[in-house]
């Protein structure tokens, strides 16, 4: 197939590019306004520019643009020959901190979506489907089951990216009821990948990970039960290719990209004690936890970071996965111990995280 990935210089899109590539179909690899190297392309796929032809089997091509100005920032000639060359359009782009303006995450997540939906619908009667990466997290600030053919309205939302990614599968839904072809994808925390937890960037969840193990938050306020569902990427980017390719049969669903298995939160306290150079964090009850109590330099860090991750430690969701399996027969592999090791290994490997410091000896 010929695809078009938006967010291609991201981690999910960059990652999805190549291992699409690498499977035989042709890649437009939508990119921000400058120019980006596509790192999780394999080396043996061929990667140049696009020119306005559609990509080869096998082949990346690399376009430039713009989600937060009309049309993308290309020229209706532009955009006339990038619709009329493309099979399917994976909707990757999204800026997912935490704690953003809230006009970025309007500009980009929910006008972005507007313009890569207008492009799907300007390919004439036969349309481009669209496949929507969205967040398993617009579940919003709840617990307990959450079915893949749940609809965030009405939810409370922990964050302007949670409402935001809401407000977007909104402008989704509605071009479905238009006709056109659409599916919805809802990853839950992308970590590394199950083999050997290795990931390209080391961003969000990662970034609080290594403030605790360095002993920066030593505090965390928690809730009996609470969890994290962290799915590897290698398992999201072979449920979007499954998707992918099976669009007529996915059409107008949803899917849940997610464990399967959440991580109780007070497991976290026995990873950290399992590698002896790491600080361990100490889980208190909401109710109990007293930020005036901390010190300086650990309250400083709880008002920058902790804060932004609040609500990941109070809920407890249990994501509905079956459609995938239904579609595809693929089920995630087991998050288990094992894995979390092999995760945490890696942030070592790559100098993320503290090594163990070998004791030295005379003689």
């Amino acid at each position: 197939m010929r695809i078009l990935i938006t967010g291609a210089s991201g981690l999910l899109g960059g990652a999805l590019a190549g291992h699409l590539a690498a499977s035989g179909h042709g890649v437009v690899a939508m990119t921000g306004r400058k120019p980006v190297l596509l790192a999780d392309a394999p080396e043996d796929v061929a990667s140049r520019p696009w020119a306005g032809a559609a990509p080869c089997p096998g082949e990346i091509l690399v376009l430039p643009a713009d989600l937060r100005r009309e049309a993308l920032g290309l020229s209706a000639a532009q955009l006339a020959h990038l619709a009329a060359g493309l099979d399917i359009i994976v909707h990757c782009a999204a800026v997912t901190g935490f704690d953003l303006d809230p006009s970025t995450y309007h500009a980009v997540n929910v006008e972005g979506t507007a313009r890569i939906l207008a492009l799907a619908e300007r390919a004439g009667p036969q349309r481009v489907p669209l496949l929507q990466v969205s967040t398993a997290y617009v579940c919003g600030e709840r617990s307990g089951p959450v079915a893949e053919g749940d609809t965030p309205i009405g939810t409370r939302f922990a964050n302007g990216y949670e409402a935001s990614k809401a407000e977007a599968e909104g402008l989704v839904l509605a071009a479905g009821n238009r006709g056109l072809p659409v599916v919805i994808a809802r990853p839950s925390i992308v970590v590394g990948a199950w083999t050997n937890g290795a990931i390209a960037r080391f961003d969000n969840l990662y970034g609080m990970i290594r403030l605790v193990t360095e002993g920066r938050i030593r505090t965390i306020p928690a809730a009996p039960g609470a969890s994290l569902d962290m799915v590897p990427i290698d398992h999201v980017v072979h449920g979007l290719t499954d998707i992918a390719e099976r669009m007529e049969a996915a059409a107008g669903r949803v899917f849940h990209l997610v464990s399967g298995a959440p991580v109780p939160v007070v497991q976290l306290r026995d990873l950290a004690l399992s590698y002896p150079q790491f600080q361990v964090p100490r889980f208190v009850r909401p109710e109990s936890f007293d930020a005036s109590a901390l010190g300086d330099a650990e309250a400083w860090w709880h008002a920058r970071i902790t804060g932004l991750y609040a609500s990941y430690f109070l809920r407890d969701p249990r994501f509905a996965d079956g459609n995938l399996h239904a579609l595809s027969g693929r089920a995630c592999p087991p998050v288990d111990w094992a894995f979390l090791r092999r995760m945490i290994d890696h942030c070592i490997a790559r100098g993320f995280l503290r090594g163990e410091e070998l004791q030295r000896t005379s003689g």
